[in-house]
């Protein structure tokens, strides 16, 4: 009677967990749209692999994802048990204890303790070829992604893996290699405060390491940096932009990164769009590898009052 019951409560704790809505489930996770169709087809860059275009999509209307990149699909048990590299009673656990739940946190019977998605188990300076390779095939010298980077050793779902490792405020990492795409919780945004009057704004820490590229001469400490590690964390970063004279908008050339520099200029005359440089390209690094580094695009992109 006992494992009839214990079944019981697994499988409707899993008809709850699919019966979340897949938005907002990614939206909790920092995950926003980059492309909105027909009011329910929502279109993302993939939260499974690094991608540079939209070819994940959920239909809100039947709550599926599919991610064409893979060539998989189906509900947000499928896209979590993917996501976090678990077994189904793993993700149980995190959902039980409202882990990995979004935004949408389960409270179902007594909490449990479960594992983080990502264990850290070393952190060094980047040291490995291929996180080298990665990063010269993104235009980034080993040397400006030391000025801001670790190379991290972690483990998630039974496997030893490392990347690039991007420290936020609270502690928690975004990891980066050619394999992979990962964050190590707490999610939030990375601030470098010099005590400058200018701040630059990234939506990604390799865009950030791009405009380093293209300011090799800079003084480093002359400018305020913040990395949002997702555009969904714009809201989060206001407060601390908001004591800045000037605001350096470097975000995304798709929906959301739009959306949010619009709302920005509306606000008030210290922000600057700085996207028009790289305008037929997704984002500054994708500048980066196909551009080059020319002297007259350097000089184009430095920024006034550095």
């Amino acid at each position: 009677m006992k494992k009839e019951m214990d079944m019981k409560a697994e499988r409707m704790s899993l008809d709850q967990i699919r019966a979340l809505d897949i938005v907002a489930w990614l939206a909790g996770l920092g995950f926003e749209p980059e492309v909105v169709k027909k009011g329910y087809e929502y279109w993302y860059r993939s939260p499974l692999r690094e991608e540079a275009d939209a070819s994940f999509k959920v239909n809100q209307r039947l709550n599926r994802w599919y991610d064409f990149g893979l060539a998989a699909g189906g509900n947000l048990v499928d896209l979590g048990l993917r996501y976090f590299g678990c077994t189904v009673s793993e993700l149980l656990v995190r959902f039980n204890n409202g882990e990995g739940a979004g935004g949408q946190v389960l409270h179902i019977g007594k909490p449990v303790v479960a594992e983080p998605q990502l264990v850290v188990n070393d952190v060094r300076p980047i040291f490995s070829f291929p996180l080298k390779n990665y990063l010269h095939e993104r235009g980034i010298p080993v040397a400006v992604a030391d000025e801001f980077c670790v190379e991290v050793r972690y483990k998630v779902g039974g496997h030893e893996l490392y990347g690039i490792g991007f420290k936020n405020d609270a502690g928690g990492y975004e990891v980066r290699s050619k394999i992979a795409k990962w964050c190590c919780s707490p999610k939030t945004i990375t601030t470098y405060n010099y005590g400058a009057t200018s701040v630059q704004v990234f939506e990604g820490f390799f865009d950030l390491l791009s405009w380093r590229v293209l300011h090799p001469y800079d003084d480093p400490c002359a400018t305020n940096l913040v990395v949002l590690n997702s555009a969904a964390f714009f809201g989060r970063a206001l407060p601390f932009l908001e004591s800045h004279e000037r605001v350096h908008l470097w975000l995304d050339n798709d929906a959301t990164g739009k959306r949010y520099r619009n709302e920005a200029l509306a606000l008030v005359k210290r922000y600057w769009d700085e996207s028009g440089f790289y305008s037929q390209f997704k984002d500054l690094n994708e500048w980066l590898c196909r551009k080059g580094l020319a002297p007259e695009q350097r000089q184009l992109l430095k920024v006034g009052g550095l």
